[in-house]
Order: C-alpha cells, then structure tokens, then sequence
C-alpha cells in the first residue's frame, strides 16, 4: 500500500525515532509499503519517520538503471557509524 510522504517542514520529521524491539509482521508490510511508496516517488531512501511512522526504519535501493534489477534493502535500527 502506497503511503503519503510527509516534506519539511513538519515538526514530524525532527523527532527522535524508537528502536525496533522485534521484528513482526506489521514490521515486515511496513517495509514493503515504503519500498512501494519509495519507487512511486521516485526515490532511492526513505525513512519510516517520513510517513509518519517513528520507528527507526529503512528502505533503500540504489540500483536506478532501467535495465537492472531491483534491490532492495531494508534496515532496522540503522546506525551511521563513520
């Protein structure tokens, strides 16, 4: 399911995500409509904070040439450590 994309500058978008305890499958359809929503946009990222969900979750793929594949990656709990 398609989701609406929240833009700056909603106050949303600032606040501090939770951690994901478990992974669920409410956690799993989650992750499939951001990576729906994400290709509809068109994009390569998107963060569950930016439909309105503060979870910390990602959705990304990289691969953008029509001739590729597709693959998608999704993170829980991301951490960017450099």
């Amino acid at each position: 399911m398609k989701r609406t994309i929240i833009l700056h500058p909603d106050p949303r978008l600032k606040k501090v995500a939770a951690p994901v305890a478990d992974l669920t499958d409410e956690l799993r359809a989650l992750a499939s409509d951001m990576l729906e929503t994400m290709y509809d946009a068109p994009g390569i990222g998107l963060a569950a904070p930016q439909i309105g969900v503060l979870s910390r979750l990602i959705v990304l793929d990289c691969v953008k040439g029509e001739t590729e594949s597709p693959r998608p990656l999704i993170m829980f709990n991301p951490e960017v450590l450099a």
